[in-house]
This record gives C-alpha cells, sequence and structure tokens, in this order.
C-alpha cells in the first residue's frame, strides 16, 4: 500500500521502485484541498511507474498568482540532490491546477516539461458566480488575478518552457485547451502536443473517496483503467525526451 507523508503544504509520495523523476502537482479547485485521496489512483499509478510525486494542497483564492508563487516556493523547497543531477522534473496540472503551473515565477525553467489535464482558464464570474457578485456589491476583488485574458497574455509573454503535453477528455464541456494551444504555438521554438482521451472534466480524479468509505465493491471499473491508462500515456509522452 502506498505510503504518504505531509510536509508543510505538500503531500510526498515516493516510488514503489526505481526513480524516473519527480512529479510537482497540482490539482483543480477544491479537489486539491486533499490530493492525496481526491487524486489517489492517478498519482498513485505514476508513483508505481517509478516517479517521486509532490502534491500541492490548496484551497482556491482570487488571486492565482500569489498561489502559483506559494507553490512554486513549496516544490522548490523540496527539490532532492537527484533531481539537480539530472532527473527529470513534470509539472503536472489539473483544470486550475494548469493555470498555477503556467504562471510559475520561473517561466517554466525549472522544469523539463508540464502536462496540463482539462486547463480552465474561466472568470470569476463563471466560476464562483455569488462570491464575484459579492464582491460588487461589498467591495472585495471579485475577479481572478490575472484577470483570464491576462493570463493568456502571460503566458504568451513569459512562459518559456517549450516541451508541454495538453490533455483535452472528450466530454469535457469546461476544457479550454484549444485557447491556451494557439497561445503556446505562437511562440518561437514550441513543442506542445495536444492528447485528445475518452472521458470528462473529473477523469484525472479518482476513485478513492468511495473505495476508502465503501470498499473495493464502489469502484468503477472503466474509470479506474482510464485513470492507469491515463498514467501510461504520461510516462511514454516524458519517456520520448
Amino acid at each position: 500500500m502506498a505510503r504518504w507523508r505531509s510536509v508543510g503544504a505538500l503531500w510526498l509520495l515516493d516510488p514503489a521502485r526505481g526513480h524516473g523523476g519527480t512529479i510537482e502537482f497540482i490539482g483543480g479547485s477544491y479537489l486539491a484541498a486533499s490530493p492525496q485521496v481526491s487524486y489517489r489512483r492517478l498519482l498513485e499509478a505514476l508513483g508505481g511507474l517509478g516517479w517521486q510525486v509532490r502534491a500541492w494542497r490548496y484551497v482556491p483564492g482570487f488571486d492565482h498568482q500569489q498561489q502559483a508563487n506559494e507553490a512554486w516556493r513549496a516544490f522548490r523547497a523540496q527539490r532532492q540532490p537527484l533531481q539537480q543531477a539530472g532527473a527529470p522534473v513534470l509539472r503536472l496540472g489539473h483544470s486550475l491546477g494548469c493555470k498555477l503551473h503556467l504562471l510559475a515565477p520561473d517561466g517554466g525553467r525549472g522544469c523539463s516539461a508540464l502536462a496540463a489535464l482539462s486547463f480552465n482558464n474561466f472568470s470569476a464570474e463563471r466560476s464562483v458566480p455569488l462570491l464575484a457578485e459579492l464582491g460588487q456589491q461589498f467591495g472585495f476583488r471579485s475577479e481572478f488575478s490575472p484577470s483570464p485574458a491576462a493570463t493568456l497574455e502571460q503566458v504568451q509573454r513569459s512562459y518559456l518552457q517549450p516541451r508541454n503535453l495538453l490533455v483535452r477528455f472528450k466530454a469535457d464541456q469546461i476544457d479550454q485547451s484549444a485557447r491556451l494551444l494557439d497561445v503556446l504555438r505562437a511562440r518561437a521554438g514550441d513543442a506542445t502536443e495536444l492528447l485528445e482521451l475518452p472521458g470528462d472534466h473529473l477523469s484525472p480524479a479518482s476513485g478513492g473517496i468511495r473505495r476508502q468509505l465503501l470498499g473495493r465493491w464502489a469502484d468503477d471499473p472503466a474509470r479506474s483503467q482510464r485513470i492507469e491508462q491515463l498514467a501510461g500515456r504520461l510516462n511514454a509522452w516524458m519517456a520520448q525526451a
């Protein structure tokens, strides 16, 4: 059984065998408050393939740049000597987590690649309409910083990592990977790829909670298989470098 341990704002999982590199993971929205549970199956599948996993836990706020900076500092503090010797570092994000990785203050230079699952860059009004309305009424921030448009402008201007894999799930109604793909491919030397897979916006999230509460019989075999296949595709893509 995989053993997770908590260090500050990170959940850490050491690989089951060998050491193929490190995954720095940021989840989406409120799933990210307990990534070791909500993304358990995907992250443990990657651990089983030899990856060391570092998952940042957080509660989303309006200042996405500040949260991107916090995540980047947390990951940097956990860097191991092995990583400095040339082991790959994959930044992996889901939904809002993709945006936070793209806003990292090093512009992507501190990693080997980024894999963005179900990139989402909606406004606060669409993401949390009640909070946005209250913000307008009572005078506190009611839009994300940077805004959706400013985010894409910043990516085009400051994001320097050429190797990116955008993963879009075919039944995902809120995926915005196409817009991000256009921005990334407009950069000189870009090597971004788009991968489409069966599933929906929540496909990367695991059935870890249901299994913990109800036992193995509560698992959805088809969903479990898709998560295992996703882990394999990510691992194979990184091996191409």
